[in-house]
Order: structure tokens, then sequence, then C-alpha cells
């Protein structure tokens, strides 16, 4: 496996790629989490982020790891191609590029529902669908024009969406009343352990942010620090929002609460408060769109780059802004058709499973990389030996065991099926090979022929 993606200019740096996984993982998620939590745990609450926010970590740190040594765009499919085959990356590939798919057209569908809330004319279908036009193709322009312009606006966006949820933290500390803190029983393992399960998707997303390997300034350095960086404060941040309106609520905030952050808000800000968290929470949901569609198109490109998928087109670098434009128009493109068709509503079942699967397996790959000698004493390696990716394994697979068994058997299916692509695609792939090799010997024949009768 290469590692370096020829045309492509590595210009992320530590902060960028921080900026980068934060506002990936930081969706809408968090504006509502803090009600169900309390549901489970109570004023015990801040044990589930703080438990699963290392469960995660513990993943985090496998990508950590196996990012720094493989340092090719691509992600997940990168890494499992060079630990286990093709055949196994492409897997991981298309399950990882449907889930991102439907979830950026589900969130693109969220953010127009949100800002219907504030502006009514969001309810008109065509307003809807010109704005979803202009979310989409806008943002694959700006990333066309190059990556420092695409990580440009994450950062931006990363602070536009950090911004209303600090200042309700710092301002939301002086309304807290400590009573609401106090903790009336010790929550059992088997709650600390359910609230974790979902908590759990509110802290993924960070290995999305690593597709973009081939665009990283010293990724072995990079890719470790910014994987600590981005894990450790979102652990914190997430903590904060929920003793602030744990303490601020206190027992209004109940699991039946469909904006309890943006409730909160009007307590701590006043009557423009809700208002003020509400945009807060479209602000997000156009970070986790800019995000992915930065990140997303690297795996289309390093899938077409290694030939596993038929579409040349794909790999094709912009020449002067050195960019995948035609994966990153394509996928926009995608996400735009299932978000004004509603098709990721289809699809999104087995996302869950499908992640899961893939952190897992990308787990498997480091265990396999340190047996590897050429991989063995590049970049960073996990402190602990086999310790952190064994765990790592297990997490995923206690999760996978708790999900419902329709979600386990549409990623059966879905597997089923991207095999049987898989082998079309290979079949295609020989079929080429084999007519453009006679080809090149009737030329061949054809040039001695030429030269013989001369």
């Amino acid at each position: 496996m290469n590692n370096q993606d020829e045309g492509l200019k590595r210009e992320i740096g530590i902060w960028g790629l921080s900026a980068n996984m934060i506002n990936i993982i930081i969706g809408s998620g968090i504006f509502v989490l803090p009600a169900i939590i309390t549901g489970i745990l109570g004023p015990a609450s801040i044990i589930a982020y703080a438990f699963c926010g290392l469960l995660v970590l513990l993943i985090m740190l496998c990508y950590a790891e196996i990012g720094s040594k493989t340092t090719s765009s691509g992600g997940g499919y990168t890494y499992v191609v060079a630990a286990f085959g093709k055949y196994p990356g492409f897997l991981v590939f298309l399950i990882g590029f449907i889930a991102r798919i439907c979830a950026i057209a589900a969130v693109a569908n969220a953010l127009v529902d949100t800002l219907a809330v504030v502006f009514p004319v969001f309810h008109s279908y065509t307003i809807k669908f010109a704005f979803l036009v202009l979310l989409f193709f806008g943002f694959a322009i700006i990333n066309i024009l190059g990556v420092k312009k695409g990580v440009g606006l994450v950062k931006f966006n990363t602070i536009a969406k950090l911004l209303p949820l600090a200042l309700f933290i710092v301002v939301g500390i002086f309304f807290i009343d400590t009573d609401n803190l106090k903790w009336t029983a010790t929550p059992s393992l088997q709650h600390v352990g359910e609230a974790s399960l979902i908590l759990f998707f509110a802290f993924t997303g960070g290995p999305t942010g690593l597709i973009v390997g081939g665009e990283i300034k010293h990724p072995e350095r990079t890719v470790p620090r910014a994987v600590i960086i981005s894990i450790v404060f979102l652990i914190l941040f997430y903590i904060a929002i929920q003793t602030v309106a744990q303490g601020v609520l206190g027992s209004r905030l109940s699991p039946d609460m469909a904006s309890p952050l943006a409730v909160a808000g009007q307590v701590v800000f006043g009557p423009i408060g809700f208002t003020f968290i509400l945009l807060g929470t479209a602000i997000s949901m156009f970070g986790n769109v800019s995000g992915q569609t930065l990140n997303t198109p690297r795996s289309l490109f390093a899938v077409s780059r290694d030939g596993v998928l038929p579409i040349k087109a794909f790999q094709k670098i912009h020449k002067k802004f050195a960019t995948p434009y035609v994966a990153i128009m394509g996928f926009s493109t995608l996400g735009f058709l299932f978000a004004v068709s509603g098709g990721f509503r289809t699809l999104a079942v087995f996302s869950v499973a499908g992640a899961l699967l893939g952190y897992a397996t990308v787990s498997l790959a480091v265990l396999k990389f340190r047996k590897m000698p050429e991989m063995r004493t590049k970049g960073f390696t996990i402190p602990g030996g086999i310790m952190v990716p064994i765990l790592s394994i297990v997490i995923c697979l206690i999760f996978l065991y708790h999900l419902k068994l329709a979600e386990m058997l549409s990623v059966a299916i879905f597997i089923a099926m991207a095999s049987l692509a898989y082998w079309g695609f290979n079949r295609i792939k020989k079929a080429t090979i084999k007519e453009s090799g006679i080809k090149n010997q009737l030329k061949s024949i054809n040039d001695d022929n030429a030269t013989s009768s001369r």
C-alpha cells in the first residue's frame, strides 16, 4: 500500500485534524441526550459519559496507531486492505460509505426541520429543495477548490458549533442548583451499560475524520496527537454540558423532553435562549455536513485508486486544486439524491452494526500490523502490548450483541450483496485486462508484420 497519494497535498495539521474529528463527532445528539441519560441514571449521569468516553478512546487509539503507519487516503478501508487484502477492505468501504451517505442525508433533513421551527418558510418543499442544492453542491465546490479551504471551513464550523455550547456551560454554571446534582443512589452496572450503549454513538465519527490520511502533515505524529486531543476534549465537554443541564433543570430533565438543552437555555439566557440553542443545533448539523463532504469522498477516491471499484473517474485529481474533484461531486450528488428522496431511511438500519464491524476489523488490523516487519517500527504504537486492541474488539462485540436482530440480519444481507458486487467487479476487471491484453497482442503482431513487409 502506497504511503503517498500522488497529486494530493499534505496541508492538514494537528489542530485542523482535531477540529475535523470534533466537527464530525458533535452532531445533533448531544442536544437531546442529556434528558435520555438522566432518565436512566439520574444525577449520576456523568459516570456514563466518563465510562463511554474511555471505551471510545480505546477504539480510537487503535485508529491512531494504524493511521500513523498507513498514511494514504481512505481511512478504515486503506487500513484493512493493507492488513487483510482488498475483499475485506471493500466490505469495510461499502458499509461505511453507505452509512455515511445515509447519515449526511438524515442530518440534512433534520437541519431543514430545525430551521423550519425558527423560519417557517422552510416548510415549503421548493425552499427545502433549493436549500439542499445549495448545501450539498456549495460544500462540494468549496472542497474542490482545495483541501486547505475545506479544512478552513471545518475549523470555522467547529468554532461556530462549540460557541453556543461553551456559552451555555460558562453562563449556565451560575444557574446550577447543587441539590440537583446530589446522587440519591449509586447506579447499577447494568444501568451504566445501558446508558453507555446509547451514548456510544454520540462519541463515534472520529474514524471518518482520518479518511483524509493522504493530506495530513507528518501523520506519524499528527494522527495520534489529534485523536487524543479530540476524544479527551469531547469527554470533558460532554460531561460539562450534562452537568449544567442537570444542575439547571433538575427533575424537569426527563426522557420525554424533546429539546432539553433548548429548555435549559431558556432558563439560562431568558426567552431568547430556546432559539439560541436551537440555532446552535442547526449550526452543529451544518458543520457535520461540511465535515462529511471533506472526508468521505476520499474513501471513494481510494477504492478507485486501488482498482477495487472499476470507475476510474473517481481517482482523478484536479490539476490546479489537487483535490479528488470527481469523487467529491459524486458523493455530494448521492447525498443530495438520498436527502430529497428519503432513501436514507431504508438503508440506515444497518449503519450502527456496520460501524461496529468496521471498528472491530480495524482493531484486528492493528494486531496484524504488529506482525508485519515493514509496519512494526513505523509511527505510533499504543503502550500496553495487545491489551488495547483486544479490549477494543471486545467492546465492539459487546455492543453488537446488544443490537436488535433486525440490524444484524440487515448487515448479513448487505455483506452478501456486497460480496456479489465485489465478485462482479472482479469479473469486469479481469475481462477488461484480458481484452486489453488481446488488443496489445494484435497490435504487436500487426507492428511485426508491418516491419517484415518493409
